[in-house]
């Protein structure tokens, strides 16, 4: 029996919140088998063992396996398992390049309302301006002058904290002068 309501062509699905979509995100997290992060440390290591066996070698030493049941026997690991993890690992694949897609999605739209929140804010502080020149809007004074306050605080260059400086180089002696000998013929005076 499907959980499922089933949509109608002309029926369209009500927009989720954030909240909704966090709740849902949060209940298929925890359905998923074997779905504990890995720290960065325990990511790198991983990639770079995985670097050493690129999916081409693995997937020909997964095919010895099939060749001779001593194989499988030494390994411990019968075919059909084998096989299905390896299964399973591609479809997580195709799994990921999805929620890779829907995180892009959801960046580029977030991107774009806070674009539309800087231009109705620049647009407010604009018009923000401009009233309080009237002393009966006097109240807006304020406001403005802290926009510009902050405004001018987030134009400044960051500190940087100083830099180490790399040690010179140490100078290379100069060799000492080679006295010149004179081969002139003519008398000295």
């Amino acid at each position: 029996m499907s959980n499922t309501t089933p949509v109608t062509p002309n029926q369209i699905p009500a927009s989720l919140t954030p909240e909704d979509v966090i709740a849902q995100l949060r209940t298929i997290r925890s359905q998923i088998d074997d779905g504990a992060p890995l720290s960065k440390e325990e990511s790198k290591q991983v990639k770079q063992r995985l670097r050493i066996q690129p999916k081409t070698v693995v997937e020909a030493s997964i095919n010895v396996i099939g060749v001779l049941a001593n194989v499988s026997q030494a390994l411990g690991q019968p075919l059909d398992e084998v096989r299905q993890l390896q299964d399973d690992s591609l479809r997580w694949d195709a799994v990921a390049d999805e929620a890779r897609a829907f995180l892009k999605v959801i960046d580029g739209a977030n991107l774009v309302r806070h674009q539309r929140l800087a231009q109705i804010g620049m647009q407010a502080y604009a018009i923000g301006t401009q009233l309080a020149k009237d002393p009966d809007k006097a109240v807006l004074v304020p406001h403005v002058e802290e926009v510009k306050r902050l405004k001018g605080i987030s134009r400044r260059k960051k500190t940087q904290a100083p830099q180490p400086q790399t040690p010179a180089p140490a100078p290379v002696p100069t060799p000492a002068p080679v006295p010149v000998r004179e081969t002139s013929t003519t008398p000295k005076a």
